[in-house]
């Protein structure tokens, strides 16, 4: 696949996911066995001390983590499990979540995730993550 086809469709899956549409997120790039996702912070996203709220972050943690997985796996997937550490309050304008494939076999992926808060163009790390990312069995 093409990284233009890559970019198509994980743009369709994104489109596809009513909770990714209500947060706005979008594809910053794809490839097999990575990806970056992107999130505009707007105040309806953050807690009351003014930082990215944490269920954002996993949000996005989890998503860039199952598209890492499942490029990596040719494969529609979910995520078994992941786990996410919380480094620093996310602030700024920006969040992107980079994720890829740490091993992939027949079945599962395991993957990691750096999450970074972007303001005045500057990245800073907030959050890392790993999980472990599942071929979708079709007759679940």
């Amino acid at each position: 696949m093409t990284p233009e086809a890559f970019v198509k469709r994980g743009a369709e899956i994104l489109a596809a996911q009513p909770f990714s549409r209500l947060l706005g997120v979008e594809i910053g790039a794809v490839a097999p066995g990575r990806v970056e996702l992107r999130l505009a912070l707007r105040p309806e996203l953050l807690q009351q001390h003014g930082f990215a709220h944490g269920g954002v972050l996993s949000y996005l943690a989890d998503n860039a983590l199952t598209f890492a997985g499942g490029t990596a796996l040719a494969s529609d997937a979910l995520t078994s499990e992941y786990k996410i550490n919380y480094l620093r309050p996310a602030v700024g304008d920006l969040l992107i979540a980079r994720a890829e494939a740490v091993n992939a076999g027949r079945s599962q992926a395991v993957c990691r995730c750096d999450v970074f808060a972007v303001q005045g163009g500057v990245e800073k790390l907030c959050a890392v993550a790993q999980g472990t990312i599942v071929k979708l069995q079709q007759d679940a």
